[in-house]
């Protein structure tokens, strides 16, 4: 029996985190949002790879929410440069969570 091509897809997610206390977020950040490209045979598995291994990285993932794949993202009209490009193809050809962005969020001071 000869295996077909890989059903593997990339998803753009972007995951909102809490704090914990190894988390590597800066001090006085509340939280923050990741953009991850993470691989799965569809988007459910990718999210459930990504909260595993954020959870292995000491980080508190709060909430999820899925952007596609390159097609769909294409399909409706995002701009999504070269370097976006390749990161998903790193995670397709490593069957990997790219975290590509991180950044902290932190409460406004009352004016």
């Amino acid at each position: 029996m000869v295996k077909g091509k890989s059903k593997q897809k990339v998803f753009t997610l972007l995951v909102e985190v809490g704090r914990n206390a190894s988390d590597g977020l800066p001090d006085g950040a509340t939280g923050g949002a990741l953009m991850c490209y993470a691989s799965g045979v569809d988007e459910a598995e990718a999210v459930r790879e990504t909260v595993a291994i954020l959870k292995q990285a000491d980080l508190a993932p709060l909430d999820v929410s899925g952007y596609g794949t390159l097609e769909e993202r294409l399909a409706e009209g995002h701009d999504i440069s070269d370097d976006e490009k390749e990161l998903m193809q790193r995670a397709l050809d490593e069957n990997s969570v790219i975290v590509a962005q991180m950044t902290p969020f932190f409460e406004e001071a009352d004016k």
